[in-house]
């Protein structure tokens, strides 16, 4: 008995009264042979689940681990393989593919006793021999590997802790290898039994950052994706301990351990996730207690005093990641409602905090932010009306606590909860607003002396601008108030936070033309005053970023667009801004750039719509003059000049919650509206677009993923993929390509998908492996029947791209389908393209699979007309492509070349081969010579 592969499901002569089962089972032969293999693991489950023999039940069980190994699910393999040899301990094949299944879960040493079982039932079976020395060979590797780590990890810890060391050269190096050793899991281990864990703890008790990032940068190896050694790790440093080192004033040492903490909260989520099992579970007491013990610190950190703002801020960011949950697919939120049940206040105490009094809290000029944004996020994962209401009524106990009886310094925190609350979950904010006495509170301290309180009040009533209950109050009663500040105020920081809510108010109409809050003139003024503070770098970050949130409002007037692109200091100085540390400004660039480059959605009134409307006499929104096309496109370019592509690069790359979806979606609008011209795109790569989109592209909003997919798109179009996607990222490109193809996307969206994967395709096995693997070959099949004849071509050329993969070829080759039928009738079509996609297609097809040359005179009664067409074109590249098509079906068999040849495809090819030398005319003669070999024609035939 031989075998030729991990996954070939073999035949078994039919047993009596089990047609059913057999015929499942054939029925799993077939679609495994499709490469359908869920398809083929349905049929053989449905096959076992009808009474199989023990016979019947050992091939089922071997068939379904060659389905689990093909789906690269290696555990289930080893699972349906081990069930497969207790029906049968000699089987031979099951034996071999829980071996393979082994090896890819690490477990050599069990790989290796079922391969040597192989041998023994097999002793001349080569693929067996070969699959054991292969085998051992990694055995011998580890050993040596782990026999040579023992000294090197002991040697290191050495030349840490040694206090002759201090500083040197050689302690610094040892750190590095610490950390590159723990990266590989074998190395990781080999420290954690090593006493790894309380040695690391030395080196953070040492207080030196050099020695206690390479300890936190360690324990991330050590920790990352293993329960057991997370939980272990947890019991020798203690979970207070960890948390604590957030809070340290080093920010690198801070950054240290929240990426530390990350990795040890993945490693318990994915424990509660996926229960326990074997050792490692046995070791584990409970993850899911041990994630709340690490979160209910994370939570006391918040308002511990002595703790950093740099460490406040990630402890915000790590509650942002960790609590939530990833999908509302997931019906399970009880670690949300824990979390607002145990630290909704312990959050709204940061998010209230004023920034200078002594006593308060340590906090940046993100903390605020980012408080806002977890509360946004936790309001957003509640289910239903209940636990939302839960959520107001902490809320407004929390701030009555402070707005009642607590003097003026409660009102100013109650406020400032306020605002926090209206920049994240603005529902609770705008209930938060009508408690009563709040918004007369607001008002009045506008008016007030002290700056301090002012800017508290201001910003409050900034924020309450934005929501639509509130805004005809305000313009009732807050627009004079706000004009005095501007006008009269001494003091920049008032001025500036005035002038935004006059932005905010002066922007209601949005990109209405017609809907003119103020007098004509009066935005052109207020941008002008933004984009002065915006340029003045006396002014602090923190101020100047609300220079930028007043043009985020502004530029929804066309006016206000054309004078700010056309000032290059206010581009360069809101470049400069995104860049810094004040993170809480990106989203008011986002917007900015969003409204300068018309990349909002917006769409033409239908004409007949209007008339109606008109005659109706109801307001109908009008766009600006300057809005149109050749406008925006101007405004693209400049922004290109003065380098927003870079600057967008350097947003996307940060770490701050402040990038929320939203504002990643904000960022995708852009890129898109960046490479809508071809000649622009070279500068948008140059500029590191390409790198930048690839994280947009894979998470976000579906909106904003989207355009960011059809961004990558359109640079995969027109410029080289391999320069533009260097190294691996070009494999990143093929998912957001292919999520393109989904019958939820336009037209253009598929079309230039479709184009892009063609390119991609046409360059390595290994991108068409990958495109596969994605799932993507229905689909552009899907798109080969499509009406529109751009997209039905642009599928046509991508399929014969990735017909030169083996998995591809076997779809064709495969009986009972219409795939080859297709591309001969294409290859017919008047639209020359796709005549070129398809017959290019079907000479690749020919060549590499002879046998379907005998399928082409069955699939149409047209075949030869088709051919003959292709012979005759005018268009060179076409006439070689039959020509090939021709000389591929005479080499397959002297029955085709006869039918041919008695055709007048010999007149043609006898006058193709008389022409000028070149690859129809070497092609037209070797047709000729194939048939004359077989002696169908005489050799004079050709001599006319």
């Amino acid at each position: 008995m031989t075998v030729s592969g991990p996954g070939t499901p073999e035949p078994r002569p039919v047993v009596p009264g089990a047609s059913s089962v057999e015929q499942l089972r054939k029925e799993g032969n077939e679609l495994f042979k499709c490469g359908d293999y869920e398809g083929a693991l349905s049929a053989y489950t449905q096959a076992l689940g009808l009474g199989a023999t023990p016979q019947d039940q050992a091939i089922l069980h071997r068939n379904l681990a060659a389905c689990h190994l093909k789906l690269e699910d290696y555990d289930k393999a080893e699972t349906e393989a081990s069930k497969a040899i207790e029906k049968d301990g000699g089987d031979v094949k099951a034996l071999y593919r829980r071996s393979q299944a082994l090896e890819k879960l690490g477990r050599l040493d069990q790989a290796v006793l079922d391969l040597q079982r192989c041998v023994s039932l097999e002793p001349k079976n080569k693929v067996f021999q070969e699959a054991l020395r292969s085998i051992g060979g990694q055995i011998q590797e580890k050993v040596r590997y782990m026999s040579s780590t023992d000294a090197k990890v002991e040697q290191m810890f050495q030349i840490l802790l040694d206090p002759e060391e201090k500083g040197t050269e050689k302690k610094q190096k040892a750190s590095q290898n610490l950390v590159v050793l723990a990266r590989e899991d074998a190395g990781a281990e080999k420290i954690f039994r090593s006493n790894g864990v309380q040695l690391l703890q030395r080196l953070l008790d040492t207080g030196e950052t050099d020695l206690m990032l390479a300890a936190l940068r360690t324990l991330v190896g050590i920790c990352s994706e293993h329960q057991s050694r997370t939980v272990a790790t947890l019991s020798v440093l203690g979970t207070r301990r960890v948390v604590s080192i957030l809070g340290v004033e080093n920010q690198a040492v801070s950054l240290a351990a929240c990426h530390l903490l990350q990795v040890i909260f993945d490693a318990l989520k994915e424990g509660v996730k996926k229960g326990f099992r074997g050792k490692e579970g046995a070791i584990i007491v409970d993850p899911a207690r041990e994630l709340k013990v690490l979160i209910n610190n994370l939570l006391e950190l918040l308002t511990e005093v002595g703790v950093s703002g740099q460490g406040r801020d990630n402890a915000l960011t790590l509650l942002i990641k960790i609590v939530p949950r990833k999908s509302p697919k997931d019906p399970n939120n009880s670690l949300t409602l824990w979390v607002i049940d145990q630290g909704l206040k312990k959050i709204l105490e940061v998010g209230g905090s004023l920034q200078d009094p002594p006593g308060e809290l340590a906090v940046t000029a993100n903390s605020r932010m980012s408080a806002s944004i977890l509360l946004s996020k936790l309001f957003d994962d509640l289910k239903c009306d209940a636990e939302r209401e839960n959520f107001h009524r902490l809320c407004e106990n929390y701030i009555k606590s402070w707005f009642e009886g607590q003097g003026l310094a409660g009102k100013l925190r109650a406020i400032q909860t306020v605002s926090c609350l209206l920049q994240g979950p603005c529902d609770a904010g705008n209930r938060a607003l009508e408690l009563s006495g709040v918004m007369e509170s607001v008002i009045a301290l506008c008016a007030s002396e002290q700056e301090e309180e002012q800017l508290v009040a201001v910003e409050a009533l900034i924020h309450a601008a934005g929501k639509a209950k509130r805004a005809s109050f305000i313009t009732a009663n807050g627009v004079s108030l706000l004009k005095d500040l501007y006008k009269h105020s001494e003091k920049d920081s008032i001025r500036i936070r005035a002038l935004v809510g006059l932005c905010k108010l002066g922007s209601a109409g949005g990109t209405d033309f017609s809907m003119k809050q103020f007098a004509e003139g009066s935005t052109l003024k207020l941008a002008k005053q933004c984009r002065k503070w915006l340029c003045n770098d006396q002014i602090d970050a923190g101020t100047r970023r609300w220079a930028v949130e007043g043009l985020a409002y502004l530029t929804f007037d066309a006016d206000v667009k054309e004078e700010f692109v056309a000032d290059e200091a206010a581009l360069k100085a809101l470049f400069q801004l995104s860049r810094s540390e004040e993170r809480s400004v990106l989203f008011a660039v986002a917007s900015a750039l969003v409204n300068c480059t018309n990349s909002y959605d917006y769409e033409e009134p239908d004409p007949k719509m209007v008339e109606l409307a008109k005659y109706a006499k109801q307001h109908l929104p009008e766009q600006h003059p300057k809005d149109k096309p050749s406008f925006v496109r101007a405004r693209v370019k400049k922004l290109l000049a003065a380098g927003v592509v870079s600057a967008m690069t350097c947003m996307v790359k940060t770490e701050s919650p402040v990038l929320t979806n939203s504002c990643r979606e904000l960022l995708c609008r852009v890129f898109l509206a960046l490479v809508e011209e071809v000649e622009d795109r070279g500068t948008v790569v140059a500029q590191g677009g390409g790198k930048a989109l690839l994280p947009l592209a894979l998470e976000g909003t579906e909106v904003g993923q989207t355009k960011a997919a059809q961004a990558l798109a359109k640079l995969t179009i027109t410029s080289n993929p391999e320069m533009t996607f260097p190294g691996e990222r070009i494999y990143e490109v093929v998912r957001p390509l292919v999520s393109l193809l989904h019958l939820n996307c336009s037209g253009l969206q598929n079309f230039e998908a479709l184009m892009a994967l063609t390119n991609l395709a046409g360059i390595s096995e290994r991108l068409r492996q990958k495109i596969l693997k994605e799932k993507a070959v229905p689909m552009i099949e899907g798109y080969m029947f499509e009406e529109h004849e751009m997209i039905r071509r642009a599928a046509t050329e991508c399929m014969c791209n990735l017909a030169m993969s083996k998995e591809v070829q076997d779809l064709f080759e495969a009986q009972g389908n219409d795939r080859l039928k297709l591309l001969v009738l294409y290859s017919g079509e008047d639209d020359e393209l796709l005549r070129r996609a398809a017959a290019g297609g079907l000479a690749m097809l020919t060549s590499m699979r002879p046998s379907l040359c005998s399928r082409i005179p069955q699939v149409t009664t047209h075949w030869l007309e088709i051919l003959q067409a292709l012979l005759l074109s005018p268009n060179q590249e076409l006439q070689h492509r039959g020509v090939v098509v021709v000389l591929n079906m005479v080499d397959a068999s002297k029955e085709i070349a006869s039918t041919l040849m008695e055709s007048e495809v010999l007149e043609i090819l006898s006058v193709l081969a008389k022409g000028e030398e070149g690859p129809v005319t070497r092609a037209a003669a070797a047709c000729l010579g194939k048939s004359m070999e077989y002696g169908l024609i005489q050799p004079n035939q050709d001599k006319k």
